[in-house]
């Protein structure tokens, strides 16, 4: 391939060439995908009918929930179609969309989880100034700002590494379009344009990396000065959410992209890859909600109400109504 002129397509690497075991991969993938579509559903629902949940850290959290929709949409569903119907290619439109939608949910998420350490600083550091500090307008702000960043540092990551030639192949070795493997793909010295790139990003989130760090001091700080072994705890639960898919978020996408290139098999590649691209999106509604008594109470509002009201529908016309469910 001269350049991306005459590229019309690229070839994903599949899990496997037997029949029996793509179909397994797509059970698989089908039931980890609905998975995370019901919990982070879940948790936006309970957030958005419950009012004593209307406050910064849970706005901050449904953000975060439609974050880990849109990136896990990105990718699964389109290795899914491909095991399911025997095939590998991905267009060369698909394969740029996917590879901005995936950088932007993931750019943007991390922006996300940097704000979420700020609001958790002003709340236990500052909280006397919380509610002036972290407004509606604020908060709006905050979160608008890791979207929009995240949508900018797409483009221009994504505009840039398909501005530049593409000559070694149009194979990826990997089951979605991921920016690593098309790298590898760039010509012999057209990585060098990419370079100033890639040092804006090691900036950025080394610049994210320190602000989250460095708010964790001053809240464990504050934390072990407060006398009440009963504050210290509840101010620890309120944090240990969080810190727990920080640390996920950044160990899986940090081995996936700076383990050596030495010991990368496309077999290890593919297993990293669904660690990092599938697990944190499943695995935060969980995380959230498992040690959260108001995330638990309004699940269990949400799903009572659900069900109270599916009843009452039954009852006041069960023919019409038992139809639309069959359906």
């Amino acid at each position: 391939m001269s350049n991306q002129s005459s590229m019309a397509e690229f070839l994903l690497l599949g899990f496997s060439d037997i029949r029996e075991l793509q179909i397994l991969h797509f059970v698989l993938f089908l039931v980890l995908y609905l998975a995370t579509l019901v919990g982070n559903l879940l948790i936006i629902s309970a957030i958005a009918v419950n009012r004593q949940l209307h406050t910064p850290m849970y706005f901050f959290l449904g953000n975060l929930s439609l974050l880990d929709l849109g990136s896990i949409s990105v990718t699964v569903p389109k290795s899914m179609a491909n095991s399911l119907l025997d095939i590998r290619s991905i267009s060369y439109v698909g394969c740029v969309a996917q590879v901005f939608l995936f950088v932007f949910f993931a750019a943007a998420n991390f922006g996300l989880l940097t704000v979420m350490a700020y609001d958790r600083y002003v709340a236990i550091c500052q909280p006397l100034h919380y509610e002036r500090v972290m407004n509606r307008t604020a908060c709006v702000r905050l979160a608008a700002g890791a979207w929009l960043t995240g949508l900018v540092y797409s483009a221009l990551h994504t505009g840039n590494t398909f501005w530049l030639p593409l000559c070694q192949s149009n194979v990826i070795d990997q089951f979605f379009c991921e920016l690593p493997q098309l790298l590898k793909l760039l010509c012999p010295g057209a990585y060098r344009s990419e370079v100033g790139v890639l040092g804006f990003s090691a900036c950025l989130l080394l610049g994210c990396f320190a602000f989250i760090v460095v708010s964790y001091a001053h809240i464990f700080s504050a934390v072990l000065r407060i006398p009440s072994g009963q504050g210290r705890h509840k101010a620890f639960s309120t944090c240990l959410p969080h810190l727990i898919v920080i640390s996920l978020f950044i160990c899986t996408g940090t081995f996936a992209h700076l383990k050596p290139r030495s010991s990368s098999a496309p077999g290890l590649d593919l297993a990293v890859a669904v660690v990092y691209a599938v697990v944190p999106p499943m695995m935060n509604p969980v995380i959230y909600s498992m040690r959260n008594k108001e995330i638990k109470a309004a699940l269990r509002r949400l799903t009572v109400w659900t069900l109270f009201t599916r009843n009452n529908m039954l009852w006041l016309s069960p023919m019409p109504v038992t139809l639309f469910w069959l359906l």
